[in-house]
Parts: structure tokens; sequence; C-alpha cells
């Protein structure tokens, strides 16, 4: 019998529930997944009625009840460490890249939506998208060549802070901006993950009556 649940959105959608989920997969929590759809905008009654945010992912884990991703990912990490790196300052730079995804990057969120199962290079190329995808970038290269050297954020090991930035991958092959081929290498890396490309699969099996038509038209 699992040991609780973990409630998620529409994959092909919510990029949140994939950061989480990637947090509770990496840990290796025995929990049921059960996966809410989502109506869109925020607007989801059933996740409303059983979040205490209204939002997903939301972690029932035995007697605990977690919410909002970076707490999922912190949660996660006491019970499997390795999610953060072991040297001091390795950790701090994670949790300081993970927290600035959480809170940052509205204009790329905003105006390139993750949607994984279709592919639209181009997308909105203003002035605060610009400058999120070079913030992105330079995160993922200073990270890279200081902390491990890839082919993940902190070398070999798929810690918390790349699957904070899973979903920004989703968008980058999704939309092709241009990027570097450091951070195209990135992507292909993250991409590869077993546990993403599990995610890309389930999506695609999920029922086509759960796509969102504004989220599938809109440009």
């Amino acid at each position: 019998m699992a040991d609780g649940r973990l409630y998620i959105g529409t994959r092909r959608y919510s990029s949140w529930s994939l950061r989480g989920w990637l947090a509770v997969r990496l840990a290796g929590l025995d929990v049921e997944e059960v996966v809410i759809p989502l109506s869109g905008h925020g607007d989801t009654a059933a996740v409303k009625r059983l979040s205490p945010s209204g939002l997903v992912p939301y972690l029932e884990h035995g007697a605990n009840r977690v919410w909002e991703t970076l707490a999922i990912c912190e949660y996660c990490a006491e019970i499997a460490p390795a999610l953060w790196p072991s040297e001091p300052a390795a950790r701090a730079q994670a949790r300081s890249i993970a927290a600035e995804m959480h809170a940052g990057f509205s204009e790329l969120r905003r105006a390139l939506p993750m949607n994984l199962g279709r592919t639209r290079p181009g997308g909105a190329r203003t002035a605060g998208v610009l400058a999120d995808i070079a913030r992105i970038e330079t995160i993922w290269r200073e990270t890279r060549e200081k902390f491990g050297g890839g082919p993940f954020l902190f070398g070999p090991a798929f810690t918390a802070a790349d699957a904070m930035y899973a979903p920004v991958v989703a968008r980058f092959l999704a939309y092709r901006p241009e990027i570097s081929a450091a951070s195209t290498d990135y992507c292909a890396a993250v991409r590869a993950h077993p546990l993403v490309a599990r995610w890309y699969e389930q999506a695609a099996q999920e029922p086509p009556e759960w796509r969102i038509a504004a989220y599938e038209e809109a440009p």
C-alpha cells in the first residue's frame, strides 16, 4: 500500500507538477499519483478542493502535507539528501538558482507556456522574454562551469535544481529560441533523463479530451 498521494495536473501542460513529480520520484517516495485534468488559468475546482493552496503539485506523505514545489523539493531532500549537492558552495548555488526559478522568469512562463504535445519554433520574443532566456543561459553556463561540467547542472547527477529547470528545457525544445551550443547540450541531457522521458510518454497517453483549446491554439 502506498504511503500517500501526489496530486498533479495534466502532464501536457503542468510545469509545476513536473518539477514536484521529479523531486518525489528522485527521492523514491512510495506515493500514488493522482492526475487532475486542468481547466486552465488556475480555476480547476477539483484542485481547489484538495490542495491547501488551490494549486498543484500537492503531496500527502504519511501524516505530512506539503504544497508549493520548492517546499516539496526540500521535503524530498530531507529523505534523499542527494537531491542537493553535498558540497556547501554547490548546495548554496543549487538552492539559489532553484529559488530564482521558483520566483522569477514570469515573462518567459507567460509568453511561452509549456505544452509537451506541440513544437512551435518562434513564439514571443519580447524584451522580457529575451532577458529571461539570457539569464537562464547565464545560470546554466556558470553553474556547469563551476560545479561539475555537465551533463547536468552539478555534474553527472540529476538534482533538484535540474528538476526546477526541466520545464524550461521543455519550452526551449518546443519554441526553439536561439541558445548556445552548451545550452542545447544541457537541454538534450535533461530530455534524455529516464524520468523526464517517462513524463513525456505519460503526457502523450493522456486523453484528448483533457486538452485545453486556448493552450493548443495559442501562438
